[in-house]
């Protein structure tokens, strides 16, 4: 843990026109990823700090995964974050606020993890007969990258 990496995601986040939140991604004691959250300013949900922070150091790397990573992030991620985190496979997540901190600024999160709990919009299976052949074609294609 080193924490001059949390300050400049705090800097991140203090400076962020889109949220108060910031992220680094930091591999072999560089960072190598910074995101601030833009989520009002490109009107996207998922532009959060840590998303923009795991796609600026994939780019650097050249590589989806970020094994031997580690995230600093101002916040307790929210549970896009968090998946987003462990698609990465980065190594360890060190945050400053908790999600109850959020929640004190007007970003429950905590909504969203109890609605992770349960379904929370109607799902149909549509169509399996049509997309099955996709795991025979996929299962059989050479060179593929796996993930």
């Amino acid at each position: 843990m080193n924490l001059d990496f949390m300050k400049e995601a705090i800097r991140l986040a203090r400076e962020s026109k889109g949220g108060p939140f910031g992220a680094v991604v930091v591999k072999d004691g560089q960072i190598i990823g910074r995101g601030a959250n833009q989520v009002t300013v490109v009107n996207d949900p998922t532009a959060h700090a840590e998303v923009i922070a795991i796609r600026e150091a994939c780019r650097h790397l050249q590589d989806f995964r970020l094994t031997g990573c580690e995230i600093y992030a101002s916040c307790e991620p929210c549970p896009m974050c968090l998946a987003a985190i462990l698609w990465a496979r980065l190594d360890r997540i060190y945050f400053a606020l908790t999600r109850q901190d959020a929640a004190a600024m007007g970003f429950d999160d905590e909504q969203f993890y109890r609605e992770l709990a349960k379904p929370t919009l109607p799902m149909h299976p549509v169509g399996r007969d049509l997309a099955l052949p996709l795991v025979a074609e996929w299962s059989g294609k050479m060179g593929k990258t796996p993930y």
